[in-house]
């Protein structure tokens, strides 16, 4: 803060304080939501390293039940199979507040269906295209679930970045000029102080 700009007054210095105080409790504030940001970003990250596991996972099997579907039934069977399945996935999209965050959360249904639901008829395929079917239909949830654990790792690591900046603003920027304008309207007030004092002697040496 440019010191041509401050009012060596006491209403002023009182003001500055008052900032000082607020930024102080600001800082300690914004510090708490950092801290507790990344240890929610660390938790989700956590729960994202196990789900990219499962979905490695569940695509390896969900590929080796449709490779022994297509040997078995042939590839047109599993491909009519395929397109004779009615029921689309749904999936919706809500949000919640993750500390001050909007995150999204998404709630899917009819991605797992039970065997007579899926539109072809049973009697007409082998296991094996139900057990490949029931694979691709875990697979796709677990997709849904990283989608939705990945996107709001992202929104978090965000607000992380915000907050960061905000904290830093506020301890290596604003309270330093709001210190620094405090010792100058103290020293001002000061010398004022000791400009009075002289000048009243002056007056009662002139007044003996």
């Amino acid at each position: 803060m440019p010191t041509a700009e401050i009012q060596p007054t006491r209403s002023e210095l009182l003001d500055v304080k008052r900032k000082i105080v607020l930024t102080i409790n600001g800082h300690k504030i914004l510090k708490l939501k950092r801290d507790g940001l990344i240890l929610e970003f660390f938790k989700i990250l956590e729960e994202a390293k196990d789900i990219r596991g499962e979905i490695a996972k569940r695509y390896s099997e969900a590929m080796t039940k449709i490779a022994i579907a297509d040997a078995v039934d042939g590839v047109l069977a599993v491909r009519s199979a395929a397109l004779a399945i009615s029921v689309e996935p749904r999936i919706e999209l809500f949000t919640r507040n993750l500390m001050g965050v909007v995150v999204p959360e998404i709630e899917s249904t009819t991605i797992r269906t039970r065997p007579e639901d899926r539109g072809y008829g049973i009697l007409g395929t082998s296991p094996h295209i139900d057990l490949a079917t029931g694979a691709f239909q875990k697979l796709v949830e677990s997709i849904v679930q990283a989608a939705e654990l990945e996107t709001t790792m992202r929104r978090l690591l965000d607000e992380i970045e915000r907050t960061k900046r905000r904290v830093n603003a506020l301890e290596f920027k604003v309270l330093p000029d709001l210190e620094d304008a405090k010792r100058f309207i103290q020293m001002r007030l000061e010398e004022m102080e000791r400009d009075n004092i002289f000048r009243l002697k002056r007056i009662k040496g002139k007044a003996k």
